[in-house]
């Protein structure tokens, strides 16, 4: 790698880093505010104008609040349980395309740290690590309550992950890559028609969006944090910066799994214009990746206003008795359906925005 090379990576992930971790903080703000108006009550509107700066005053706090850490902790891995969450949850965002690729100063930038041709395979990697940094919290934290959250959350997860996983196989079959660049240059085209979520793979979005909201522990799937009957799961025995890096690690995920959905079902930077041949078109279409990750995680905050929590026999049951077979008839349809595609070469007899051309 060349110093030139270096430095743009450099200043690529110093730029993601700041970007993803101010949206983190106000996220935190933007769910307030929704489950506010949802709520007919009024959220965070004291600290700066209309409470802008309350993010802001809520790191401030964590950072200086006394760290109380128990006398019966296994004290290494107390402390490493946070970190274990959050970094994964970080890595993800180095192979994410949030852009095509932009001019700046002669020089041909991508809009994403780093492409390699198994990327997808990373970001499962990745997220996959998260339920370890909830698995060891509950288990160092030595207190019966915060095991059963970390033993429920890996249940959970496991139950949840397979299901996830097979709900993409279809993209997978239809692209035929890894290469989440790839995904997104094949549903370049026809205005969005091309997008996979309308080219036969509506049932892989739901299945994977629900997933997500499992593996991300969201509301109705927020078991490991059932703070009703748990006192509050894993990190019952967290305080100060440790317990913020949890919810940022849950709150980056968020974003991850909206970024994951935007890339693999609705053509992550694709537009109207975003392909044209001009210097603003990139930048269009960061706009355009933008505003469907703010979507998804707007739907995100609005099922947590709507929907009340699983019983813990009733989320198991439906992972497994439902979303798995769902999952799996999602990849025999499409495997059926690509055979008699390419066999019969039935592309002759569709419209364009589904045949491709």
């Amino acid at each position: 790698m060349t110093l030139e090379m270096f430095l743009i990576t450099a200043v690529k992930i110093g730029l993601v880093l700041f970007i993803i971790l101010t949206a983190v903080a106000y996220l935190t703000y933007m769910e307030r505010r929704v489950l506010a108006f949802i709520q007919v009550r009024l959220g965070p509107n004291r600290v700066g104008p209309f409470g802008l700066l309350q993010p802001l005053a809520d790191g401030i706090k964590f950072i200086f609040k006394e760290d109380v850490i128990p006398n019966d902790v296994t004290r290494f891995i107390y402390i490493l349980a946070p970190i274990t969450a959050l970094i994964p949850a970080l890595m993800t965002f180095a192979v994410i395309p949030f852009g095509d690729r932009l001019e700046i100063f002669g020089k041909d930038i991508s809009l994403y740290v780093t492409g390699f041709n198994v990327s997808l395979l990373f970001v499962f990697a990745m997220t996959s690590l998260g339920v370890y940094g909830i698995v060891l919290a509950g288990w160092s934290s030595n207190s019966k309550y915060s095991l059963f959250g970390g033993l429920r959350s890996s249940a959970q997860m496991i139950s949840y992950e397979l299901a996830l996983s097979l709900s993409i196989v279809g993209v997978l079959i239809q692209v035929g890559s890894l290469d989440l660049v790839k995904i997104v240059e094949a549903q370049s085209g026809w205005y969005g028609m091309q997008w996979n979520v309308w080219a036969f793979q509506p049932l892989g979005f739901l299945l994977f969006f629900i997933a997500v909201l499992a593996e991300t522990n969201r509301v109705p799937f927020d078991l490991p944090e059932a703070e009703t009957e748990l006192v509050g799961g894993f990190h019952t025995e967290y305080s100060s910066l440790k317990f913020a890096m949890f919810f940022m690690a849950e709150y980056a995920a968020m974003i991850t799994a909206s970024s994951m959905a935007t890339v693999l079902f609705f053509g992550g930077w694709n537009g109207p214009g975003a392909s044209a041949d001009t210097w603003w078109a990139p930048l269009l279409g960061l706009l355009y990746f933008a505003i469907k990750v703010f979507a998804f995680l707007f739907v995100y905050i609005w099922i947590r206003g709507t929907l009340p929590r699983f019983r813990y026999d009733q989320l198991m049951d439906f992972g497994w008795k439902l979303l798995l077979p769902l999952a799996i008839f999602n990849i025999v349809f499409t495997a059926t359906w690509k055979f008699l595609f390419h066999y019969y070469d039935l592309a002759q007899y569709l419209p364009g925005w589904m045949s491709g051309k």
